[in-house]
């Protein structure tokens, strides 16, 4: 890492709590005191991942925006190897979409509400009937017109590589009956590596695949619509981080 490369990337560390607390009390303001609309306020967080990526001097390339109606409803899929994956999706995905969250994160002070102020989806993550009351609520958000990003991985990966996907997440598609569209992230990994606080920059690319309808699956579907996804993701991975213990994977892109 150059020594310009280092200042940068301790700087975007110590921006990320200011920068967060500007932008949850920017967000509060305009919806909850100027009466702006909760889409408009979504300027707020757009702002946060691409202030995020400029200050730790990573670029963002998004292929494959064609494939998006910007009118529809989508719930997209992606990989999930870095932090910079929410950087950089947040802050030049060109569809409008929320972040689904653990109920926990909106009992956060200020976090919480501007959460809420921009139409953020709350999912319940414990076991019993208040989880799959928050699945079901948060389905019916989505198909009500709010796009969301799931990563069914449920964590990010330690080397950049695709791992399995959970079903969980996936029930979210089939019980929404929106389209699923697969996300590859690349360079994510290499610009900040799961485990280190410090960004290295470079260029991180956001492939957009197809979207695949999904109101034809059912509950017991869920196991093939993962494995499905997972196979579309890898597909819009360079070779770096694609899987080695799929079997079948002979076609994906190199």
């Amino acid at each position: 890492m150059s020594s310009l490369q280092f200042l940068r990337a301790v700087l975007a560390l110590l921006t990320i709590p200011p920068l967060t607390l500007a932008v949850c009390s920017g967000a509060i303001i305009a919806v909850n005191w100027l009466r702006r609309s909760k889409a408009n306020s979504q300027q707020f967080p757009r702002f946060w991942g691409r202030m995020l990526c400029w200050i730790a001097g990573i670029r963002v390339r998004i292929e494959g925006r064609d494939n998006l109606d910007p009118e529809a409803t989508y719930i997209f899929v992606g990989n999930h190897t870095s932090m910079t994956d929410i950087w950089s999706f947040q802050g030049f995905m060109p569809h409008d979409f929320r972040w689904i969250a653990k109920k926990e994160l909106f009992a956060i002070p200020i976090f919480g509400a501007a959460m809420r102020a921009v139409d953020f989806i709350s999912i319940d993550r414990s076991r019993g009937r208040q989880a799959v009351k928050s699945l079901n609520d948060a389905a019916e958000n989505i198909a009500k017109g709010a796009s969301v990003i799931i990563f069914p991985e449920g964590t990010r990966s330690p080397d950049g590589r695709l791992a399995e996907f959970k079903t969980g997440a996936i029930m979210l598609a089939i019980k929404s009956g929106v389209p699923v569209v697969p996300v590859g992230f690349n360079g994510a990994h290499q610009a900040l590596p799961k485990g280190s606080l410090l960004a290295r920059g470079g260029e991180i690319v956001l492939r957009i695949g197809t979207p695949i309808a999904t109101k034809d699956f059912k509950a017991k579907d869920k196991r093939m619509l993962a494995d499905t996804l997972r196979e579309k993701v890898a597909e819009l991975l360079d070779e770096c981080h694609q899987p080695l213990d799929v079997a079948g994977m002979s076609n994906v892109v190199q």
